[in-house]
């Protein structure tokens, strides 16, 4: 398995998938996003697993003006206008190859197992 936890060191869900993990000692790739970013390959790996960029987005963002900006922006340029604000992602987002999860979904993860 070549997990790779994308998140903020704030975000609460963020710290209990890591911890999911490092309870199964699961060697896990944590990325914070505030320092590296999401690449736009693993961005359109992630979408394209759980169904659509939509899907990556978290309504209730503390951002809400960045998040008005990405939802009513054309379909086109949606995906440059996320990268540009990740904080409007929902969190985290745990890729293992091609399979992702967003959110913590520890129902998901036990099946990659």
């Amino acid at each position: 398995m070549n997990i790779q936890i994308f998140g903020t060191k704030k975000s609460q869900d963020t710290r209990k998938a890591e911890r999911w993990f490092k309870e199964r000692r699961i060697k896990a790739q944590y990325i914070d996003l505030n320092d590296k970013g999401i690449s736009r390959g693993e961005l359109k790996s992630v979408a394209q697993a759980c169904g659509g960029l939509d899907q990556l987005i978290d309504e209730n963002c503390r951002d809400q003006d960045a998040l008005a900006l990405v939802k009513y922006i054309a379909a086109a340029q949606r995906e440059d206008a996320v990268l540009e604000h990740p904080q409007v992602l929902r969190l985290p987002i745990v890729r293992n190859g091609k399979k992702a999860a967003v959110g913590y979904r520890p129902e998901v993860y036990a099946t990659w197992e």
